[in-house]
């Protein structure tokens, strides 16, 4: 898959964008705060309807513009061509939203700096990234998940109700069972979406790095057993301290993903160097899955991948991104060595014109 044509109107910085991206490795240079991230951004609410950076619908418009955004697009894959369009406007209730019909097989893999709370951040951000992959495998994932939440809010809500013990075990058993059928559903995809991601950075990390043995592990608050009994069970004997604390205490809500390195964890042990190299890894790892999941592979958007990177290390990623389909690659170093493999386009002021040519239709 890869994206053809693309436009931009009134989105972020820029004005109005045209243009043709290459159909493999495409590295946008510049210096900061031009719109190289910007450009990755609305890459990503074309493909999947929504910031890989996590941003509101309402910060999506140019400054004073007044106007909604769109961002049109035309996606190829073999001999389909298909045509996406998205419009952000203020929905009656005044709140910005992302409208348009997607596409099935549309998907984006994007790494920037907030990918390193994968490393060194909560178990929540652990949690986040792994049911991002999974919801890219398996699209009923993340309704799935959204429904899990909203039981564990109701639950929650329920046990600090201050209801007695007989009353409060008998009001929970509802909630229960659904907290059961929808927690085991998710926590199978899970584990089968991180047995597929092991395999691909168990390979990527060390042909980077030079070594380095690496492992998941899925550590659940359900401890060995995650059967529906098992989970059962697990609720029965923390009763008392939920009913205690107001708080649903176990279920995936609760589970991490520890990533180790030579047999330590990287949370504790790992260098920035070393987190940043694993946590772009990781990323990457995602894209032979998800391309055989959905029939062709995902388009990269990777922001400033290369920064913090020995020159070694930074040739080798290259190298593999370079054979990975589609690419957009931000980076303010405009001397990177890329072996004549690459289309570059210098982006500044929300002008984005091709190296050595005129600029491309478009103004800030």
């Amino acid at each position: 898959m890869q994206i053809e044509a693309i436009e931009f109107s009134d989105f972020r910085n820029f004005h109005a964008l045209s243009f043709a991206a290459a159909p493999s490795l495409n590295i946008l240079t510049g210096p900061n705060a031009q719109g190289k991230t910007n450009l990755l951004e609305g890459l990503g609410v074309l493909l999947v309807g929504r910031s890989f950076r996590g941003a509101k619908a309402a910060e999506f418009p140019r400054w004073n513009s007044g106007q909604p955004v769109v961002i049109a697009g035309a996606l190829r894959r073999g001999e389909v061509t298909r045509s996406l369009r998205r419009v952000i406007q203020p929905r009656e209730d005044g709140v910005w939203a992302v409208s348009g019909e997607g596409c099935p097989w549309a998907r984006a893999i994007a790494f920037g700096w907030q990918d390193m709370a994968i490393l060194n951040g909560s178990p929540q951000a652990r949690r986040d990234f792994l049911d991002g992959f999974a919801g890219k495998l398996y699209p009923a994932h993340l309704t799935a998940w959204s429904r899990y939440r909203q039981i564990v809010g109701r639950r929650n809500r329920l046990l600090q109700s201050g209801l007695d013990a007989s009353e409060m075990r008998a009001s929970l058993e509802p909630w229960n069972e659904q907290l059961v059928r929808v927690g085991c559903e998710l926590l199978g995809r899970r584990r089968t979406a991180m047995a597929a991601l092991a395999v691909e950075v168990e390979r990527l990390y060390p042909t980077f790095a030079g070594h380095g043995h690496v492992e998941l592990q899925y550590r659940g608050s359900l401890g060995d057993d995650s059967s529906e009994d098992g989970f059962y069970r697990a609720l029965e004997r923390r009763f008392r301290d939920e009913v205690q604390r107001g708080s649903t205490l176990v279920g995936p809500h609760r589970d991490d993903l520890v990533i180790e390195l030579d047999g330590r964890d990287l949370r504790s042990f790992g260098s920035r160097g070393q987190q940043r190299l694993m946590a772009l890894a990781l990323r990457l790892a995602e894209r032979g899955p998800v391309g055989e999941a959905v029939g062709s592979p995902p388009v990269l958007l990777l922001d400033d991948a290369l920064s913090e990177l020995d020159p070694r290390v930074r040739s080798l990623v290259l190298d593999h991104v370079a054979k990975a389909g589609q690419v957009f690659l931000t980076t303010a170093d405009p001397e990177h060595g890329d072996g004549g493999r690459a289309t570059w386009w210098d982006v500044r002021e929300g002008y984005v014109s091709a190296r050595g040519l005129a600029a491309v239709r478009g103004a800030a």
